[in-house]
């Protein structure tokens, strides 16, 4: 397993339990109502969308140079924020193993 992969897996197994006691206190739209309570929480917000952004920049044309198909992992993205990333990297094909520097 190269070091990307390990690296996704390790991040992915606490992120899904964190995310999942989060789902069962606040439910889905509750994360999202959290964050409008205050600047402090609009600025997470934001940075988390242009993190994402980011990587998705990232993600893509990656997915395309390997012959994924990128959009199963934009729209996991889009909806579930870093799993969609954190997926791509641990469990599709090529895509990690193929992640490092050229």
């Amino acid at each position: 397993m190269n070091t990307n992969r390990t690296l996704a897996v390790i991040l992915l197994i606490p992120f899904t339990v964190l995310t999942i006691y989060a789902l069962a206190e606040v439910g889905y739209v509750g994360i999202f109502d959290y964050q409008r309570h205050s600047p402090a929480g609009w600025q997470v917000f934001v940075d988390l969308v242009i993190a994402l952004l980011l990587v998705l920049t990232w993600m893509i044309p990656e997915a395309r140079r390997v012959g994924r198909n990128p959009w199963p992992w934009v729209a996991l993205t889009l909806v579930l924020g870093s799993f969609g990333p954190l997926l791509y990297l641990a469990f599709g094909k090529g895509g990690a193993e193929s992640g490092t520097a050229e």
